[in-house]
């Protein structure tokens, strides 16, 4: 991986890491791939992380369902549930595909370049 692509990655794990909506297995897998760059676990933890951030990443339509759902109203409160419900609604009918929170859009910032940071 070539050194921009690997500052910028670097720059959006500390984004990611620093996202009060990113969960705990993520800032794991984040911390333990900044730990391992430039050793011979890298390769490993790279596809490790890559995994995470797959898996983390919200498609839109999930994020509106929980916003909706009962558990969703719980988490969030009513007026709050509502509001990113709508929130969710909107961007997704300008196009997004996932959730815009920090931590979504870190890792989908990240995911975007894997191919580069996968070599």
């Amino acid at each position: 991986m070539n050194k921009e692509v690997l500052d910028y990655v670097i720059e959006k794990t500390h984004e990611l890491i620093s996202a009060p909506s990113c969960s705990s297995e993520a800032k794991i897998a984040a911390q333990t791939w900044l730990d391992a760059i430039g050793t011979e676990e890298e390769t490993v933890e790279t596809k490790r992380y890559i995994e995470e951030l797959e898996a983390d990443v919200l498609p839109i339509d999930g994020l509106i369902g929980f916003a909706e759902s009962d558990h969703g109203i719980q988490v969030f409160g009513e007026d709050t549930a509502k509001e990113l419900a709508g929130h969710a609604k909107k961007i997704k009918s300008a196009g997004a595909i996932s959730c815009d929170c920090p931590a979504c859009a870190a890792a989908t910032a990240i995911l975007e370049k894997k191919d580069l940071i996968a070599e």
